[in-house]
């Protein structure tokens, strides 16, 4: 494989890379420092961007990041699961053994946060991902669900994650309720040219490459074919790297580059 051919000790380009040794790109600092934000205040907080943005990879940085013994992280992707659906998943994630009937599920789910927070000194922290395809009907019963006394604690930290799309369906007249309750927001941005070149060679270095396998024209043709967004340029330098071993190139190169995208349609 490519990894032999370029001397590496590992695949770079990998999901699977923890989160301490994530490229610490001024988007992804940002995020941090605003969800840093709302774990201080608590609440609900919404991130959007689009997809392959790095979402998802920073949300789970920050809650690696968190003492376990202070709060305890809920990931549930919403897809396409109904409102019912969605209720048996979180009580099945904050560990209960779901009711069947949804007023039941909704008295469970908000004892458990509140026992957690008040009994356990435990802050949940919940993750929705997805959530560009909410319903109307679904955005409206979260706003329902995480509002606790009156509306005057807020005992969790809720994100909610999605497309931008999101952001335009929180906009909308009938979301208002739920839309006004944010206490934070943050669209990530793709990587910049110099970003792009830095995120190449840090993950290189992660993969063990003891000098430069990326030509600056490579790097220029990867930055302006992704557009910055991380996974497109994950799967373009992979494909890059694979295309180059086949053709026994020590350096990747423009016209390797520009191969690689047409054979992932880009």
């Amino acid at each position: 494989m490519f990894t032999s051919f370029y001397s590496l000790s590992a695949r770079p380009f990998v999901k699977e890379i923890k989160s301490e040794k994530m490229f610490p790109s001024s988007s992804h600092q940002e995020l941090l420092a605003r969800l840093s934000y709302l774990k201080d205040n608590k609440g609900i907080g919404m991130v959007v961007g689009e997809a392959g943005a790095g979402k998802t990879s920073s949300l789970r940085a920050f809650a690696a990041s968190l003492n376990p013994a202070l709060y305890r992280a809920v990931y549930f992707p919403l897809s396409t699961v109904t409102v019912t659906d969605f209720y048996r998943g979180l009580a099945y994630n904050l560990g209960l053994l779901p009711a069947f009937r949804k007023v039941d599920l909704f008295r469970q789910i908000q004892e458990a946060i509140q026992d957690l927070y008040s009994g356990k000194k435990v802050t949940p922290l919940i993750v929705l991902d997805e959530l560009q395809l909410a319903s109307t009907q679904f955005l409206s019963d979260l706003h329902l669900l995480f509002n606790f006394s009156m509306d005057s604690e807020n005992p969790f930290i809720l994100v909610l994650c999605g497309l931008p799309a999101l952001s335009m369906k929180l906009s909308l007249t009938h979301n208002q309720p739920l839309n006004q309750r944010l206490m934070m927001r943050y669209q990530m941005d793709g990587l910049s040219k110099e970003e792009t070149k830095g995120y190449l060679e840090h993950h290189m270095r992660l993969a063990g490459a003891n000098y430069p396998i990326f030509s600056d024209s490579a790097i220029e043709a990867i930055s302006l074919v992704s557009r910055g967004w991380p996974r497109l340029i994950n799967n373009l330098a992979t494909t890059s790297l694979i295309f180059g071993y086949q053709k026994g190139l020590k350096t990747i190169d423009e016209d390797a580059v520009r191969q690689a995208a047409v054979e992932l349609g880009m």
